[in-house]
């Protein structure tokens, strides 16, 4: 049984292999980070088609730059900064276009059917989804960035500022301030107050 290659050895057979090698080690490198970097687009973009799209280019992004890729960080972390830009950049795009509305995350959640026996459950923990996702997208770029690697990826601030960079201790500030803004926007939401 062959053990599973590294990263860093799909990356060499990628640099420097055949046109099929090549083809394989970044086959092999989407299987491994697709799913991981769809997360990372998801939970920025609050959305299925938008991450999806954003995961799309983020990955062709990857193709073109891998050969002259450094390795001064390791694969991941490079793929997870190219993935914030990207679904950062497509936040800016779009509010250029227009604000976001809320009716593409209205139609999101409206496609969710529970197989609970409970419908008033379901319906439930929909309402809390929905408010925790519009509770972050009510953050500043930044602090939604920084919010979303802590707490939901569990990044160590070190590795999110080699991401987005900036210093540990501003980093530390803006989630300490995204996490407040998001704790009392889900107090408002989930108690119907203004």
């Amino acid at each position: 049984m062959n053990p599973e290659k590294t990263d860093g050895e799909l990356i060499a057979e990628f640099k420097g292999g055949t046109a099929a090698q090549k083809e394989k080690a970044f086959a092999e490198l989407l299987r491994r980070h697709r799913e991981p970097i769809y997360w990372v687009c998801r939970r920025l973009l609050n959305t299925h088609d938008d991450a999806d799209d954003v995961t799309q280019t983020v990955f062709l992004k990857i193709f073109r730059a891998l050969p002259n890729f450094q390795e001064e960080a390791q694969f991941s972390t490079w793929a997870y900064k190219i993935a914030t830009n990207e679904s950062l950049n497509f936040l800016r795009a779009k509010a250029l276009r227009h604000a976001e509305s809320l009716d593409a995350l209205e139609a999101d959640h409206a496609t969710i059917k529970g197989d609970s026996k409970r419908p008033d459950e379901e319906l439930e923990r929909a309402e809390e989804r929905q408010a925790i996702e519009a509770a972050i997208a009510s953050l500043p770029e930044k602090q939604r960035a920084v919010f979303v690697m802590r707490y939901y990826d569990e990044l160590t601030f070190e590795e999110i500022a080699n991401i987005v960079g900036g210093s540990v201790g501003g980093l530390k500030a803006n989630y300490f301030h995204a996490f407040k803004k998001v704790s009392a926007y889900l107090k408002r939401a989930l108690k119907n107050e203004p």
